[in-house]
């Protein structure tokens, strides 16, 4: 049954990262192409997978999906996006302006709000129905995780509002031309996201406390956006078939009282559920089983998993040895970075190690899952909120007490540029690298696509303060990029899921670290089926493919690479966080 044969024109998929929107998202676009619709599938990820999902390289412009009549589908690509804004807002002022004037405003379109609100522009002119939209019945948009996601579907009131009370013209995103043009386009995006006859929002989860917890946060912020066109979908619910296996048992009974303990917000909402598959969802087939009621393999076989995984205590044994560094968790949302960030920060406290436990994450579970206090560990969060706060009141009090009235008026309008929270997050960002050269500090990240955005900013940042230095001052100086790229001072460990498509992710992540001159340190694979004993068929054959995303990982990726377990019960708390550390499996 596909619970959305006749949907509204838009469909918005959205949800904590890993919980399978990307293959809803693909799977109801496919099923209203098949039923003859004109489908538009847009992903507004920064780390999108839809290449992958669909078989076919995507661009920033639709493509044919081969083999599905009447789809089309594109990627929003904000490095692009923000080119051709700084196009836009150049192009007036070739001829007219100095060379000199010229370079100052391209250095202010050089941030990562610049690439941000690019990337929304070309999003609300696919909710206006402007440009490639007109000629489409539906448009399906496959979001990045809810964080980032949120932060996308706040924009349209955050910078029509700019827009309306800015009265000198210009901005951190330089001069208005590039912006005001597209204020009846904003106005019409927020018109559109808030009108249920045109717009659905699916909350995707899958049958765990933290992926329905950040279901419900998602669904109360949305409503406060007057978004409340909501329904939830709950992937991969699982029912054992081997009644004697522990393992499927316990896996079964995890999502049972996970759904029972479902917040109110939820159980509020329409709701349909999609049965566990035992194989990734990738390629036509597989996409078009996905409401079939057919997700099963024609070749089950099963095989038996290594004897021997090596485990999270041999990279903690590691960081152990040194009395200082930072250690940053990366990875696609949904594959546990959290839970090994503070795994690893609790085993070194336990350790004697003093360590700073902290989250770059709008999404951030950190203390919960921590779960209490302990001797040694600090705990905390950087808090765009209250970073802009403190950003806003130090930059006043610096730099407001030397400027005219008019000159205070025109600081407060661009404080209040929604892209201050960009700038404010990476000086606290930067904090945080720079203590870690005294102490342990366990950083989880956000997802990959708003991570990248921040080492984007981190590098714009070493660029700017080493333009015009000597060879020997710029020798001298430490800026936070350098730390990132000294493997001595900075650990970077990336996380997975031991599946196709989150190892290709977590691969194109290291890639463009690698660019950036940062060297992964290590690899985790995590919630692993294949070290916990399973003899369920529908596991096993997930197990199956599993050892062979591990020996991917190994062969292709990685020279440390640590699995870890799947786990019954929630790792939240010492006595758990510690297990995983240990190998424990969930039998």
């Amino acid at each position: 049954m596909n619970p959305f044969r006749t949907p509204v024109r838009h469909l918005f998929f959205t949800g904590k990262g890993g919980v399978g929107k990307t293959a809803l998202s693909c799977a109801t676009a496919i099923a209203l192409a098949d039923e003859g619709k004109r489908v538009l599938l847009v992903s507004t990820d920064p780390a999108s997978n839809l290449d992958e999902m669909l078989g076919v390289s995507l661009s920033n412009a639709p493509t044919t999906v081969p083999g599905v009549a009447g789809l089309r589908a594109m990627n929003i690509d904000p490095e692009r996006a923000a080119d051709e804004y700084r196009a836009r807002v150049l192009g007036p002022y070739a001829g007219v302006k100095s060379e000199e004037e010229i370079h100052t405003l391209r250095e202010q379109l050089s941030g990562a709000c610049t690439t941000e609100i690019a990337a929304f522009d070309a999003f609300a002119e696919l909710l206006a129905g402007g440009g490639d939209a007109a000629s489409f019945d539906h448009i399906v948009f496959d979001t990045a995780p809810t964080g980032h996601t949120l932060r996308l579907l706040q924009l349209p009131k955050a910078w029509t509002t700019f827009l309306d009370t800015n009265e000198h013209g210009a901005s951190c995103l330089g001069p208005h031309s590039g912006l005001t043009m597209q204020r009846d386009r904003f106005a019409a995006a927020l018109a559109t996201l808030s009108n249920a006859k045109e717009t659905m929002i699916v909350l995707v989860a899958r049958p765990n406390a933290t992926a329905l917890r950040e279901a419900a946060r998602t669904s109360f912020e949305l409503a406060a956006l007057e978004m409340k066109n909501q329904m939830l979908v709950v992937n991969a619910v699982f029912h054992a078939s081997a009644r004697d296996d522990r393992v499927a048992i316990a896996f079964e009974r995890r999502g049972d009282e996970a759904l029972a303990a479902m917040p109110e917000a939820l159980q509020a909402l329409p709701r349909f559920d999609i049965p566990l598959a035992p194989f990734d969802m990738v390629g036509l087939p597989a996409l078009r089983a996905f409401f079939s009621g057919e997700l099963a393999e024609n070749a089950a076989t099963a095989t038996d998993p290594p004897q021997r995984f090596a485990g999270l205590g041999e990279i903690v044994d590691e960081l152990a040895r040194g009395n200082h560094g930072l250690v940053m968790v990366m990875g696609k949302g949904g594959v546990g970075k959290t839970t090994i960030a503070a795994a690893i920060a609790v085993e070194l406290a336990a350790r004697g190690v003093p360590v700073h436990l902290s989250t770059t994450d709008p999404a951030a579970h950190v203390a919960a899952t921590v779960e209490g206090s302990l001797p040694g560990l600090r705990v905390s969060r950087i808090d765009p909120v209250e970073e802009t706060r403190a950003y806003t009141e130090r930059i006043l009090a610096r730099k407001g007490a030397s400027l005219d009235d008019e000159g205070r008026a025109l600081l407060r309008e661009d404080l209040r540029s929604p892209c201050t929270e960009e700038v404010a997050v990476f000086h606290a960002f930067s904090r945080m690298v720079s203590e870690s050269h005294r102490s342990h500090v366990v950083l989880d990240t956000a997802p990959t696509g708003h991570t990248l955005l921040l080492l984007d900013a981190t590098g714009a940042y070493h660029r700017d303060v080493m333009r015009g230095l000597s060879e020997k001052d710029a020798g001298r100086l430490i800026t936070p990029l350098k730390r990132l790229c000294d493997q001595a001072e900075t650990k970077i460990i990336i996380v997975t899921l031991p599946e196709p498509t989150p190892v290709s992710e977590a691969a194109a992540l290291q890639a463009d670290l690698r660019r950036a001159g940062i060297e992964p340190f290590a690899w985790v694979v995590n919630a692993s089926l294949a070290a916990s004993g399973t003899r369920d068929p529908l596991l096993r054959r997930r197990v199956t493919h599993e050892v062979s995303q591990i020996e991917r990982v190994r062969r292709d990726y990685a020279t440390r690479v640590a699995t870890v377990p799947w786990v019954a019960e929630e790792p939240v708390g010492e006595a758990r966080l510690r297990a995983l550390v240990r190998g424990v499996p969930s039998n």
